[in-house]
């Protein structure tokens, strides 16, 4: 590697016996050279390129250097995860995973009835999705913890969309194969990001976005629940809280129904009593599992013998006894409503693998171990395309049934195992005994599992950090209220990526000082007490030089000259020689930023002014001498640091 040698005097000793140390002070510094990457042919390049992007992970190192009988194990392995840990499987593990199977069973049951109530589908499916999709996920998904089933907010979603197409009322039997459609198309799509690996794609969502949408989606859960808690019958298909809040005052003098309400708000005390008792005290957590299906068996009980029914109590009525019947023949393949159970799954299914993959990667940090989010896609595509050929629609992961599955002791997947068992005796064995059950509890049980899903620390910190953060957490959730769920999503979508756009055409900037008895730069915001340098201006750029954002540049950095320029002749001080440009943040640079540098450089050199840059990355340095930009500022003006640039370029007076 070349070098150049400073001017600068080297740092003197005093009393120095060693001759060797002596000559080592008296030295000047060395000043390195950029070095510049070893060149790569295009296809090297690309390969590269495709690698990082897709292939991050490198999911084939665990094939390497393996026999071919060796390698055909650890494919099925990959795609089959139980055949892996299957192996350590033991009675200890057993137990913890039974135990867990067992309460989290006991709060799905009452749960999947109302969340099918939901999604406008009778009570059976939502069993039915709680019974398959488990069974496949467990033998495909790498979380040990999340637990599997319909959750609220992915029926609400479902359900609001499938209406906009049809009356469930007028048309159910259509309205139950455009279920399974979506169902199926969600699945697709889940697999089909896993398998090509674009499940960076659902990062898109920003993380202040989808608390916003949740909590938007919990508020107008609850809201459709005051039909069944307050006994109203006749009863808004709208979701926004305007139309809701009219439809319940305007049935306050004739269509209430006190015995109901009675029941609903109290088991809806129980249920919030319960949750705050199993918050209090963890090893209370079967306390608040347990309790929804107490709740059931109470007011079922209680019901039936007093004959609320017949006081125009609304009850559940019968569910279909049975496993899962095919629905292979009842999904849509062709015709009008193939696109639109396309549209459906798409949006439904994208939304069902955001929620899955917090939670599973929610737990997965919270003991120690890794999940595949590829692997995790395919899994839960898979069990949702299985799903929609046997009567199920769309299962994803439930934040509280796995926060339940967690604490009770979960060891593996074999808790939805357990789980699965239950519901399977569920359906062929009580569910007539469902019949009596209040729509009350259901409303009570849905109101109090979607509590947990505002999370108002979360947008009070969120505020805290970040107020854009904020603007798209609050946009999405009052889109979600005040308009509806379709109208939050999108609202969520678009902020988000309005606030990638927004970052990446407007990066930061600063202008940097040298920090006292230090070779250091930063920022003169952020240090007041950093000096700057006479005769140079310092500048830093915080991001990637492309064509959306180079003319900003440009201009910015020309701007930050003027106005130093303008200060500097006020005071009556050394004009501006150089301006250095740190860009050690600069990861990358297209065409439309390397026309931008040579704007830049054609501005300075009609205010006699040098442009000097300092440390740019491999990938900058290698297009830099590309373009042949460093045969037209000169090798000279490139340097490793901003001290090395400053050493080198500032004034004399200043050197000495």
């Amino acid at each position: 590697m070349s070098h150049r040698i400073s001017s600068n005097d080297g740092v003197q000793g005093t009393d120095v016996t060693n001759s060797a140390s002596l000559q080592y002070h008296s030295e000047a510094p060395y000043i390195h050279k950029v070095g510049i990457p070893p060149k790569q042919n295009l296809l090297q390049e690309f390969t590269a390129t495709l690698k990082e992007t897709f292939f991050a992970d490198d999911p084939l190192r665990q094939f390497k250097d393996q026999p071919l009988s060796r390698k055909f194990i650890i494919g099925i392995q990959s795609v089959f995860p139980i055949l892996e840990w299957g192996r350590h499987y033991n009675l200890t593990k057993f137990k913890g995973d039974l135990i867990a199977g067992l309460t989290i069973a006991s709060l799905c049951i009452p749960q999947d009835i109302g969340y099918a109530k939901l999604a406008n589908l009778a009570p059976q499916y939502g069993l039915y999705s709680s019974f398959v999709p488990p069974l496949i996920y467990a033998f495909m998904g790498s979380s040990r913890d999340i637990a599997i089933g319909p959750v609220a907010v992915v029926s609400l979603l479902l359900g609001t969309l499938l209406r906009d197409e049809i009356d469930p009322d007028i048309h159910p039997h259509e309205y139950r194969r455009l279920a399974f459609t979506a169902t199926f198309f969600a699945g697709i799509t889940q697999v089909m990001l896993g398998f090509f690996r674009l499940g960076f794609l659902i990062d898109f969502l920003s993380h202040a976005a989808v608390v916003g949408f949740m909590a938007g989606a919990a508020i107008t859960i609850a809201l459709q629940q005051l039909k069944g808690l307050l006994g109203i019958k006749k009863f808004t298909k709208k979701t926004d809280i305007v139309s809701v809040m009219r439809s319940v005052w305007s049935t306050v003098d004739h269509g209430w129904n006190w015995q109901t309400i009675v029941i609903g708000v109290t088991f809806l005390a129980f249920l919030l009593l319960a949750k705050y008792i199993g918050k209090k005290n963890r090893k209370l957590f079967w306390v608040p599992a347990i309790a929804p299906l107490i709740s059931v068996i109470l007011s079922t009980f209680f019901v039936y013998i007093t004959r609320a029914d017949k006081q125009h109590v609304a009850i559940v009525g019968n569910i279909k006894k049975g496993v899962n019947p095919s629905s292979v023949k009842e999904i849509f393949f062709t015709g009008t409503y193939l696109a639109k159970g396309f549209k459906i799954g798409v949006v439904a299914g994208m939304i069902a693998l955001t929620e899955a993959i917090v939670i599973g990667r929610t737990f997965a940090t919270l003991k120690e171990y890794q999940i595949d989010g590829n692997k995790e896609m395919i899994a839960l595509g898979t069990m949702n395309v299985v799903g929609s050929l046997t009567s199920c629609y769309i299962a994803t992961g439930s934040f509280s049934r796995s926060a339940v599955n967690c604490v009770a002791g979960c060891h593996t997947a074999v808790s939805n195992i357990v789980m699965s068992c239950v519901v399977l005796l569920t359906l062929a064995l009580i569910t007539p005994l469902f019949k009596y059950t209040p729509n009350a509890i259901l409303a009570s049980i849905i109101i109090s599992a979607v509590v947990g899903l505002i999370d108002i620390e979360a947008v009070i910190l969120i505020w805290k950090i970040d107020k854009f953060d904020f603007a798209a957490c609050m946009g999405a959730f009052f889109g979600v209220v005040f308009v509806s769920v379709e109208i939050g999503l999108l609202i969520a979508v678009s902020i988000s990526f309005a606030k990638i756009l927004l970052q990446v055409t407007r990066p930061r900037t600063a202008i940097l000082g040298k920090l006292p008895r230090t070779t250091v730069y930063r920022n003169i915001l952020q240090y007041p007490e950093a000096t700057k340098v006479p005769g140079v201006l310092i500048v830093r750029v915080d991001s990637a030089i492309y064509f959306s954002n180079s003319n900003y540049i440009r201009e910015r950095i020309l701007r930050w000259l003027g106005d130093e320029e303008e200060y500097l002749k006020q005071n009556h001080q050394p004009r501006i020689q150089y301006l250095i440009v740190e860009m050690s943040p600069v990861t990358d640079i297209d065409t439309g930023g390397m026309h931008a540098l040579e704007d830049l450089h054609k501005s300075l050199q009609k205010r006699d002014i040098q442009l000097v840059l300092a440390n740019p990355g491999p990938v900058v340095i290698d297009k830099l001498h590309a373009s042949k930009f460093i045969d037209l500022i000169g090798d000279d003006k490139i340097f490793l640091t901003v001290a090395d640039a400053v050493m080198t370029c500032a004034p004399k007076t200043e050197q000495a």
